[in-house]
């Protein structure tokens, strides 16, 4: 019975260690994700350490492809000292995993005031050119989201550009697709998005946010099982003299 449960501890190893190399891929593309996206809403969040746990993410998974190799080659070496090495940077990792989960719920409620702050002072800076940031910014944000303005569209009277073109219109981006020939004024509002941008990139900042804590709980919960039959084996390995390698070889531990 015994020697049932350590084979099966170490061919559940095994089977980890190979789903620890998707995992250091699936966690890259996330952390990668993450940058991308921010740098398309970088204008309207201004905390730039709102992308530590992006980079914890990355660093995890780059680490998470170096812990495969290690807990391969332990495993099938039946290493007492790779199979410790294994088990103690699992535990590392299954640490910061926590801290990305508690950093990430942090930065997610600081989410909403952010935007808050900051989404007023993009609109004011529009200037309708593509060579300008934030002008880039908002327009890539309205035809993204599908929204025009920070609360509607009427919220683009009190800008500088609408006051400055005084063509009583919006910009082109705020146009649903469906309609031909829109130009954005404002006596054709139902051409318009009608939803104001402001919750919508608060709602699509708290999503990203959550795909990094869900992926880092997903993960850690992997991790947990990987050093409890690491432990498993150790501790077997240590006291059964009718203790099995899962291959057999001429080298030792």
């Amino acid at each position: 019975m015994g020697q049932c449960g350590i084979t099966s501890s170490k061919t559940v190893l095994v089977f980890l260690n190979l789903i620890f190399w998707a995992a250091a891929g699936i966690l890259c593309y996330i952390g990668a994700y993450v940058f991308i996206t921010y740098d398309d809403y970088d204008h309207f969040f201004e905390d730039v350490y709102t992308l530590i746990p992006a980079v914890i993410i990355i660093a995890v998974g780059t680490l998470l492809f170096i812990i495969g190799v290690i807990g391969c080659c332990a495993t099938i070496r039946e290493s007492s000292c790779g199979l410790a090495t294994f088990a103690a940077i699992l535990l590392l990792v299954f640490a910061t995993e926590c801290v990305v989960v508690v950093l990430g719920y942090i930065y997610r409620a600081k989410v909403e005031d952010e935007v808050n702050h900051s989404i007023q002072k993009v609109y004011n800076e529009y200037n309708g050119t593509n060579t300008d940031a934030p002008s880039r910014a908002i327009d890539y944000v309205q035809r993204q989201l599908h929204c025009c303005g920070i609360h509607n569209y009427s919220d683009w009277r009190n800008t500088r550009w609408f006051k400055e073109s005084k063509n009583n219109s919006v910009p082109v981006s705020c146009c649903q697709p469906s309609i031909s020939n829109c130009t954005g004024t404002l006596t054709r509002p139902a051409d318009l998005y009608q939803e104001g941008c402001e919750a919508l990139v608060v709602k699509k900042l708290k999503e990203i946010m959550m795909y990094v804590i869900w992926a880092a709980l997903t993960f850690a919960s992997i991790q947990m099982l990987g050093m409890l039959c690491a432990c498993v084996v150790l501790c077997r390995r240590s006291h059964d003299p009718a203790y099995e390698l899962l291959v057999t070889t001429n080298s030792y531990a």
